[in-house]
């Protein structure tokens, strides 16, 4: 039986976390982040077991927790700390019970993930606190007292929904996880239904929210969707073979069509994946498999995405809930535009329940209204994308010519934003040409027109099928390169690439008064894993780069399960610590070494303290990340050897140096999204300058959640140039998170713990 403290002895707040519906990746992170975090803060933290149940049935169901009881976590699938569909607490008597279990704890502090129900529960509870605790206090079960020291629950929410259907806010927890699985299950039936030339149907979870099914349907470059809140119009099905059969005769081995659960027609009649295939094979007489992934999607490991950002939800929560006062309007805490979001908690169910609302009445515009302007501007991106077009152009016009050039070093989703580029610019009746090897492929002429066709498959390739070159043009080089601009009439030029990429559009839109053929319109493309080009938040290639990291710790980790053993792990990045920060706060890093920061004496003496106290206090696994350029003369290897020398055998030291791992791979479901998303701005922008004779250059980039374009002229101004990133980077600010979540609190809780495992 867990102790009960006394609350009139206790000189802290108290709080406790539960998990409630269903399970989604990322939970774990976020109970982490919201225990260790209070602790941080001085707080004291119960976890409550199999969710609102076991706040019902008290006893071992609420269990005081310390650091260590959250560790090693952040890698695991579901919920530690269980979760529950509680029809006791759906009733007066149970949370009758539920009050009396906290308050004779002296909890009233509560922060709850789940979904909207499990949100809504939480809302009437924390309505009804007063009136439960005066019904405690009448019947005697607490004293008075007890019941006047805790006038009201304070409380904060966080969504934990692989659906991803929280309005007001961009992604919840599991949705980029579930989006992992549903990817990497497309990818792999690409493979034997283009062997077969067959077609698929895939269905994926969302009874009211589409995301999934969108999403994966983009980044999977698949071929039809269906999703509830944009159903298609009648005669549907001869559309989609129509567009299937124009597909197969522009050169696709395979057909895959994403059914998300809840999809219907205009009517509210359902269409089932049975359904599809069925269409598919009497219409088009193909051999037509159906693919139902189910809970699949809910498990495994969650993404680096869920990790870090729910950790950072986890963080942002505790400290909400012990800064709320008794007359503090209750909040769900979500993610909008890489910032922490704080939408009313009942505003933010209501609105999120006028969706399936809006879809029963059939009003699907306002449905899409509510899921908002990215998700409207996805649909319409991929019906542009995955039907082979029929380009209207005007009696006697010609097709503009636009050029896509490659530059800079290897980012995955380079192959993504060129199939994008292709498919969105012959849509609007371009003709598009690729660029081989970079600016000195395109200064030796090495230029050729692009078809619908040529890029199928490019969608899942990692590295880059056009080449890539990290030479910046020298000015001995402009003529050749205008030359070849006029000899290839190219009308405008999309550049996707990093900062040498830049550099080099840059540079022509410099010389374009000594040279005519530089005076197009130009637009660059944030594509490195580095993460540091002007204009944008986020880079393409960066998600990927970031699982890449967490999959090689989790190796790490695993290999030091049997030692006591700190790692130190080199991470890329340049003079950017984006990477190692991320990366650390996703892997559950005790220490991160940033260029940003720097590294001195007293820095490298306090962390040596640091390791040789927590092993010899039963610590077994000790975690540093260090990005490659954090300091000159403080390399890894010199790291990992002051560390050896001083731990006086207590632990064994070892180097990580991850390199060239964090460029491979094939891009990730984000990265595949995100560079659609991104080069769709970017080929409109250029069609724009080439119907009004415009020759801007400009820069396409993520900035608080938007997409946004920034004159080429103010690129040198937005830039730390000594180290080649940007001046203010967002990510920055989650430093204290890192810190809360990494260093202990003195003094540690009493009670009897189990040797720290770290992490």
């Amino acid at each position: 039986m867990p102790t009960v403290p006394d609350p009139d002895a206790a000189p802290t707040s108290r709080i406790a976390v539960l998990t409630s519906g269903g399970d989604a990746q990322g939970m774990n992170a976020a109970v982490r982040g919201a225990v260790r975090t209070a602790l941080h803060l001085g707080a004291e933290v119960f976890a409550i077991y199999e969710g609102y149940q076991g706040m019902v049935d008290g006893g071992d169901g609420i269990r005081q927790v310390g650091w260590d009881d959250v560790g090693n976590v952040l890698h695991r699938g579901g919920t530690m700390i269980g979760t529950y569909r509680s029809k006791d607490f759906r009733e007066r008597a149970g949370r009758l019970r539920a009050a009396a279990n906290l308050v004779e704890r002296g909890i009233d502090r509560l922060i709850v993930i789940g979904g909207d129900g499990s949100l809504s529960g939480l809302d009437l509870f924390r309505q009804e606190w007063p009136g439960l605790l005066a019904e405690l206090a009448d019947t005697g079960r607490i004293d008075q007292a007890l019941a006047d020291a805790h006038p009201a629950l304070m409380i904060a929410g966080l969504v934990g929904s692989i659906d991803n259907d929280l309005v007001g806010t961009d992604m919840t927890i599991g949705a980029d996880s579930a989006l992992h699985r549903i990817v990497d299950a497309i990818d792999a039936i690409a493979s034997t239904a283009a062997s077969h030339q067959r077609s698929f149907v895939v269905e994926v979870m969302g009874r009211h929210c589409g995301y999934l099914a969108l999403m994966s349907a983009i980044a999977g470059g698949c071929d039809y969707v269906l999703i509830p809140e944009h159903p298609p119009a009648d005669g549907w099905e001869d559309r989609m073979c129509a567009e299937l059969r124009r597909g197969r005769a522009a050169g696709r081995r395979d057909s895959i069509v994403i059914v998300a659960e809840g999809a219907q027609d205009r009517e509210g009649r359902p269409i089932t994946a049975a359904y599809v295939r069925d269409t598919i094979e009497q219409r088009l007489d193909e051999d037509t498999r159906v693919t139902i992934l189910g809970h699949v999607q809910r498990g495994g490991r969650p993404s680096a995405f869920d990790r870090w950002a729910s950790t950072w939800l986890g963080h942002a929560a505790a400290e909400e809930v012990l800064a709320a006062t008794p007359e503090s309007v209750a909040h769900v805490v979500g993610i909008r535009g890489n910032r922490i979001a704080k939408v009313p908690l009942m505003q933010a169910v209501e609105r999120t329940r006028e969706v399936p609302a809006a879809i029963s009445r059939g009003d699907y515009a306002e449905a899409m209204r509510l899921r908002g302007g990215s998700f409207t501007e996805m649909t319409q991106v991929f019906a542009e994308m995955s039907e082979p077009p029929v380009p209207a152009l005007a009696e006697g016009e010609a097709p503009r010519r636009v050029a896509i050039l490659h530059a800079g070093g290897l980012a995955p989703g380079m192959n993504t934003a060129a199939r994008a580029a292709v498919r969105l610019g012959i849509d609007r009746g371009h003709t598009m040409l690729g660029v081989r090897g970079g600016f000195p492929g395109l200064r030796d002429g090495q230029v050729e027109e692009l078809t619908w066709g040529d890029v199928e498959g490019w969608t899942s390739i990692g590295g880059a099928e056009l080449g890539i070159r990290r030479s910046v043009p020298d000015i001995e080089d402009l003529y050749a390169i205008g030359r070849s601009l006029e000899a290839s009439r190219v009308d405008a030029l999309l550049v996707v690439g990093g900062w040498n990429a830049y550099q080099g559009a840059h540079r022509l839109w410099e010389e374009r008064d000594r040279y005519p053929a530089f005076r197009i319109p130009v637009v660059c493309v944030p594509a490195s894993i580095d993460n540091n080009l002007p204009g944008s938040e986020l880079a393409i290639g960066t998600d990927t780069a970031l699982n890449a990291i967490v999959e090689a710790v989790d190796r790490i980790k695993q290999s030091a399960s049997a030692r006591r053993r700190c790692f130190v792990v080199e991470t890329m990045g340049r003079y950017c610590g984006y990477l190692a920060l991320m990366g650390g706060l996703a892997s559950g890093a005790e220490r991160v070494y940033l260029h940003e920061e720097g590294i001195t004496l007293d820095d490298l003496q306090d962390d040596v303290r640091r390791l040789r106290s927590s092993f010899d206090a039963g610590r077994r696994l000790y975690l540093a990340i260090r990005n490659e350029r954090a300091s000159e003369q403080y390399t890894t290897d010199f790291l990992a050897r002051l560390l050896d020398q001083e731990g006086q055998e207590r632990y064994d030291v070892r180097q990580a140096v991850l390199g060239h791992l964090q460029q491979g791979g094939d891009p990730s479901p984000f990265d595949r999204v995100l560079a659609t998303r991104l080069v769709a701005h970017a080929v409109d922008l250029l069609t724009e300058q080439l119907a009004a004779g415009g020759r801007e250059a400009q820069l396409v980039g993520l900035v608080a959640g938007r997409v946004q374009a920034t004159p080429m002229a103010r690129m040198l101004e937005l830039m730390d140039m000594a180290h080649r990133r940007p001046r203010d980077q967002w990510w920055l600010d989650l430093r204290p998170v890192v810190r809360a979540v990494s260093e202990p609190p003195p003094p540690v809780l009493a009670g009897p713990r189990a040797p720290s495992a770290g992490l």
